[in-house]
């Protein structure tokens, strides 16, 4: 499992990390989350030695992470990291070389994620001749090729296309089930949704909630609900003690509630004001709690 405990960092007067700590055990997709300058970015780059932090710890296994431990990391970051006139082939033989793959293995292993992320055809076209979402992509592999125990992307959706962001999220997973770690950032709340199982959420470079999505969820204190009535009047919203009106438009309104609400009470209401066409009633989802933890 990775640590990351206490972590403090200045650059100047901005405070990047305020004693942040996160945790990404093996088998464990974690979703890393917050407003742009939140410290997400720091915080990954003190993983690879990157970021030197003011205070706190990196460990892998209970043990401080060396550059020994680092070569069995894979990291893809924001800002793209290829060299741009390399033939893709070569540039992530060339990669996984340098994490220890003999240069047969590292040869094939750049093959076979060339063809696992629909770019065998590419192998030896320059980077810079690919598309955004392609350099991504090689990017990715660059991350993979060397089979690493730990995988840490900064923003890997962006860009993407939903045939690529379904791709990533099947490797994603794939990985998880091979028993390495998984940390990733994006603003894309409800991919995280969708593949965590946990997640951090850092503002002002501390961490504001944390723990499994279901928990979170189920944690709370307050309910989702989701009711469309036809006929009913554009203002028209159920009389919810405590609740919080998100959205309304064309007869369908949202809003957050106090646990303990009657659901049979606001069907009522929704029914006397007209046509129920839907209604849903559950915990909150990530993106609201997560609007809700930034901005408390």
């Amino acid at each position: 499992m990775l640590s990351v405990t206490g972590a403090s960092k200045r650059f100047g007067s901005v405070v990047a990390l305020d004693g942040a700590s996160l945790d990404v055990p093996r088998g464990r997709i974690v979703g890393f989350l917050g407003p742009n300058g939140a410290g997400k970015t720091t915080a990954m780059r003190s993983i690879f030695g990157l970021v030197r932090l003011d205070a706190g710890a990196v460990t892998w296994e209970g043990k401080p992470v060396d550059r020994e431990t680092r070569l069995r990391f894979g990291y893809m970051p924001e800002e793209r990291g290829l060299y741009p006139k390399m033939p893709t082939g070569v540039q992530l033989s060339y990669l996984a070389e340098l994490h220890g793959l003999a240069r047969p293995a590292a040869a094939a292993a750049a093959r076979s994620w060339l063809e696992r992320l629909g770019l065998g055809d590419r192998e030896t076209t320059a980077v810079e001749k690919l598309s955004h979402g392609n350099q991504q992509r090689v990017q990715l592999a660059a991350a993979l090729v060397h089979e690493p125990d730990l995988l840490v992307l900064d923003e890997p959706f962006s860009g993407l296309d939903p045939v690529a962001v379904e791709t990533l999220g099947e490797v994603l997973r794939g990985e998880a089930a091979r028993g390495a770690g998984v940390l990733f950032s994006s603003h894309q709340l409800d991919l995280v949704e969708d593949l965590c199982e946990d997640v951090t959420i850092v503002a002002a470079g501390r961490v504001v909630a944390a723990g499994p999505v279901a928990q979170l969820r189920a944690n709370a204190g307050r309910v989702r609900i989701d009711v469309e009535v036809a006929g009913a009047p554009a203002d028209w919203a159920p009389s919810v003690a405590g609740g919080e009106r998100l959205a309304g438009r064309n007869g369908t309104v949202r809003l957050l509630a106090p646990e303990g609400i009657d659901p049979d009470d606001v069907l009522a209401q929704a029914r006397a004001a007209g046509e129920v066409r839907s209604f849903s009633f559950g915990p909150p989802t990530l993106a609201e709690l997560f609007l809700e933890a930034v901005q408390t």
